[in-house]
């Protein structure tokens, strides 16, 4: 079992004279539903109302084979708006209730929902916001000792703008996380005037033994890299007709969880395995990925590929 914790939300886009036109969206939940067409069972562990937002959110999840444990609640279901003036500029709205009172179990007791977990990815809003955030972690600490620990900032700064509370909240979860994604743009926001890449070397090192094993540094059209102890890596990105950009980073993220998967290399047992990857391995892991980002990119909105799709690009 693998388990996705972080943010669903609703992406409405309002133009005037037009009905609102709402997509289901949020980070992690895009993940969830990219490891499920990849054929692992999944489950996701976020809310949301009990109004019809949050049952479009429920069967979008349902739909794509993803588990739902946790019921709707009394909230409305998060909404990010972007309101377009008639050049077509956006401006942005957020509605947003992050809480997971769920998972603020006793400190130490490992969580019933997360016993059979052998991977755990989260990030985003989810672990920047809170209150939930304290529950994400907390949850993150109850699983480390049997899961592999996947972590992806996918920075905010529109709805999370200060960046020093940004950047203490993001390495709480890079000390505790096994495999870490991020993007140039997150990184270059949360340690303004650095490298990325300098960034990334810094969050391999952090947590020493018991830090990270890979970080995964994706650059948009100049293809992602990566570093681990055996060193580093980079592929290009393949030629595809870009539609849009929507959910290409979730794709990638969920597409290099899953081929980690595939090599039994997830479940805190595994540790000392992933820490020994070797450049080839992780060159081939981030080739795989940046697969799925571009079946991804090729096509409008959030829609990652399936394992099939995959396996014939």
């Amino acid at each position: 079992m693998l388990t996705v914790i972080g943010e669903a939300l609703i992406d409405e886009v309002v133009q005037a004279g037009k009905e609102p036109v709402p997509h289901v969206g949020g980070s992690p939940m895009n993940v969830a539903v990219g490891l499920a067409r990849l054929g692992h069972p999944v489950q996701f562990l976020g809310r949301f109302g009990r109004d019809a937002y949050g049952d479009m959110v429920a069967g979008h999840l349902r739909s794509n084979d993803v588990m739902v444990p946790l019921s709707p609640d009394a909230q409305p279901t998060s909404v990010a708006r972007a309101v377009l003036d008639a050049s077509g500029a956006a401006e942005y709205e957020f509605a947003l209730d992050w809480s997971l009172p769920e998972l603020a179990g006793a400190e130490g007791a490992p969580h019933f929902m997360l016993s059979g977990t052998t991977l755990l990815h989260t990030g985003s809003i989810a672990t920047m916001l809170a209150p939930g955030a304290a529950h994400v972690r907390s949850a993150v600490m109850d699983a480390h000792p049997h899961a592999t620990i996947a972590y992806d900032p996918n920075c905010r700064p529109t709805i999370i703008t200060d960046v020093d509370y940004a950047r203490e909240q993001a390495e709480k979860f890079v000390v505790l996380a096994d495999v870490i994604k991020a993007s140039d743009e997150d990184l270059a926001w949360l340690y303004p005037g650095v490298d990325p890449k300098v960034s990334a070397r810094k969050w391999l090192a952090m947590g020493g033994a018991e830090g990270p094993a890979v970080v995964v540094l994706t650059q948009g059209g100049d293809g992602p890299w990566a570093v681990c102890a055996a060193g580093e890596a980079a592929c290009d990105v393949p030629p595809v007709q870009v539609v849009d950009t929507v959910g290409a980073g979730d794709s990638f993220m969920a597409a290099l969880l899953s081929t980690l998967v595939d090599r039994e290399l997830d479940g805190a047992q595994r540790r000392a395995e992933l820490r020994a990857m070797s450049r080839e391995t992780l060159a081939e892991i981030i080739s795989y990925a940046a697969r799925a980002a571009a079946i991804t990119v090729s096509r409008a909105g959030a829609n990652p590929p399936n394992r099939t799709e995959l396996q014939l690009r």
